[in-house]
């Protein structure tokens, strides 16, 4: 085992390298590049045909089979724990930290260093998961048995966590905010006006998939004029949402799934930021917040972003109108964010994470 003062991670996404979504971002920014936040041992699927530009430090690990449940969910946990044990050693490894806690990739990892410490990171994915179905549940619930510690980004995450799996102990969760770039936070891009008599730009950047919500949103805005929405999406989410769109009649831009730096430049060029699901890194970037009032967000956004209820198009109205038209709202908000996105620094998460390891290896 590595002494404590050299504690190295062992840490798996079963996602191929160049898939989208937070939590990717969040693991690359964490645990890969020239000098990493985190020492570490970072692994993810090897994707099938043309292999995207890797990461300095990611692994990529050849095994097939991905799936959810049944006899095959456990013969791909075996193969990429197989996997893992022929390419770690143990001795160079000082604990584990567990991502995707309802995929195969925690089982995997447990199984390939079955004696050492861990800290299970829980991401919102995971909870949807397991609670609409019951191998992902049990998959959950063994996890947060098993680490010895359970890491939550807010407080309403832990609650969810214990609604989901009451068995969990309680001692375990750790409250750590996940944190954005200190180089964005240093080096914000410069922000682009809104052309004299040109729309409202509002920008949606993120996942399409179900739970987001992105249909209140096209049916919410059919009731608002004077607006356009820029969509940053996969492109496959984005061709599913095609009926919805040419319903709701909203004029819409594609811009494709942008790079990092290519979303942190179109913060940059939007007025406002609705269904976020990168709320703080386009508050640093100057972009105000429009958002639905669910707990994680209140305690992560308070103040600094606008409430509304996407699900109610008066309302949502109402509030785009009161942001484009009150003197002064829009740049206060700017400033608000601004201050709120600074409270969260990824060296901040960094350190908090390996003062954890620390403290149960």
């Amino acid at each position: 085992m590595t002494p404590a003062s050299s504690l190295v991670v062992a840490t798996v996404l079963d996602l191929p390298a160049g898939s989208p979504g937070g939590s990717v971002e969040l693991f690359l920014d964490l645990y890969t590049g020239p000098k990493p936040l985190i020492a570490a041992r970072p692994f993810m699927l090897a994707p099938t045909g043309r292999h995207p530009r890797k990461p300095t430090g990611l692994e990529l690990l050849p095994v097939v089979g991905k799936c959810l449940d049944g006899v095959a969910f456990h013969r791909y946990v075996v193969g990429l724990g197989r996997a893992l044990s022929e390419t770690i050693d143990p001795d160079q490894v000082g604990v584990l930290h567990l991502q995707h806690l309802t995929f195969g990739a925690t089982p995997a990892l447990l199984r390939a260093l079955p004696a050492h410490p861990s800290i299970a990171l829980v991401h919102g994915t995971d909870l949807l998961f397991a609670e609409t179905n019951h191998h992902q549940h049990q998959v959950l619930t063994d996890t947060t048995r098993i680490a010895d510690a359970i890491v939550v980004p807010t407080p309403a995450m832990a609650d969810r966590l214990l609604q989901t799996a009451p068995t969990t102990d309680r001692t375990k969760i750790h409250h750590i905010p996940w944190g954005i770039p200190d180089r964005l936070l240093a080096r914000p891009p410069r922000r682009t006006a809104r052309p004299p008599g040109g729309p409202f730009r509002l920008l949606y950047a993120g996942r399409l998939t179900p739970e987001k919500g992105a249909e209140n949103l096209l049916r919410a805005l059919a009731a608002v004029t004077g607006v356009e929405l820029s969509i940053a999406a996969p492109h496959d989410q984005f061709h599913t949402l095609t009926p919805a769109l040419r319903a709701s009649g909203v004029k819409i831009r594609y811009l494709g799934w942008l790079r990092r730096s290519q979303l942190w430049r179109t913060f940059a060029d939007h007025d406002l930021l609705v269904m976020p699901s990168t709320t703080l890194e386009a508050q640093a970037c100057g972009l105000p917040v429009l958002y639905q009032p669910v707990p994680g967000l209140v305690e992560t956004l308070a103040a600094s972003g606008t409430a509304t209820d996407f699900t109610r198009p008066a309302a949502l109205a109402r509030d785009i109108d009161r942001l484009r038209t009150t003197p002064g709202l829009l740049p206060a908000l700017r400033q608000a964010g601004r201050s709120n996105a600074a409270r969260y620094p990824l060296s901040t998460t960094a350190k908090a994470l390996t003062e954890l390891g620390h403290r149960i290896s």
